[in-house]
């Protein structure tokens, strides 16, 4: 199930927002609007992105620009429940009988995981092929980190290559004491926008990613180990205690408290019934 990621919109649209509040409070908003400004720093420093990156990499700016806004909204807690579940059932009926759950499934490494368990795959091919996806991933996830991060850097730079602009162009003009003033601020405007672009914007996304990618590398992990743990015919008890030792402090309270709501008393008098 796919969750919107609040606090980066929040986060962006309070920073900008501040800003021009702050700039509205103190002046005219009109002097800090110039669209050359803006096209020599976006499309600038974008131009030096194309450089830097090949096409296709390009291309999934766009993809990548949306996990930072809309991630998979699953957690250890609910990955912990799914596997003594699977454990259980499993352990009643065989793994044959875990094809039936496989259209439950909404994450594809997960649902190929379990079907390479069921085919019965030995457990070191199974290993190694995901494995080999989990590095894919985390090259993807890289690239799109490196990406937002290389724009961040070319964003201030191109501030600065249109504030020499500015210069050059108000330095032609000093016959003309009255547009040197003007002329300065009009400058100093690009590197505004480079600054805003990369710190509001181009460098927050990269850390985001960052998190994102390794919350989801942990997520991976985990399910690699319990699917071999699960072809094993580990006992359930077993499983989700060592799932549970993948959690932080925080986790581990988290599902001793939804543990102790009304009704979960029969699910865990369940599961030790079955060991």
């Amino acid at each position: 199930m796919k969750k919107f990621d609040l606090m980066s919109a929040i986060g962006i649209v309070v920073g900008g927002a501040l800003v021009v509040f702050a700039v509205v409070s103190e002046g005219d908003l009109r002097a800090f609007w110039n669209p050359s400004g803006i096209m020599i720093t976006v499309g600038g420093s974008f131009g030096a992105l194309m450089v830097s990156f090949r096409l296709d990499e390009i291309k999934t700016v766009l993809q990548v620009t949306r996990k930072v806004f809309v991630r998979q909204d699953e957690s250890l807690l609910d990955l912990h429940s799914r596997f003594v579940e699977l454990a259980q059932k499993a352990r009643r009926e065989g793994l044959l009988v875990l094809e039936d759950e496989l259209d439950q499934i909404e994450d594809p490494f997960f649902r190929n995981g379990l079907q390479m368990v069921i085919d019965g795959f030995e457990p070191d091919n199974i290993r190694n092929i995901m494995n080999a996806e989990l590095s894919s991933l985390e090259g993807r996830h890289e690239l799109g980190q490196s990406l937002y991060r290389t724009w961040g850097a070319l964003a201030p730079s191109f501030g600065m290559i249109g504030t020499l602009i500015g210069l050059v162009l108000m330095l032609s003009r000093l016959d003309d004491p009255s547009a040197i003033g003007p002329g300065m601020a009009v400058a100093l405007l690009t590197t505004l926008y480079g600054s805003l672009l990369a710190n509001l914007v181009f460098l927050p996304m990269a850390g985001k990613l960052a998190i994102y990618s390794q919350e989801e590398i942990r997520m991976k992990e985990i399910i690699i180990e319990a699917l071999l743990a699960l072809q094993s015919g580990i006992n359930p008890r077993l499983l989700q205690e060592q799932i549970k030792s993948y959690f932080s402090p925080s986790e581990k309270m988290l599902l001793e408290q939804s543990s102790k709501r009304p009704g979960d008393e029969d699910e865990v008098e369940d599961v030790l019934i079955n060991v």
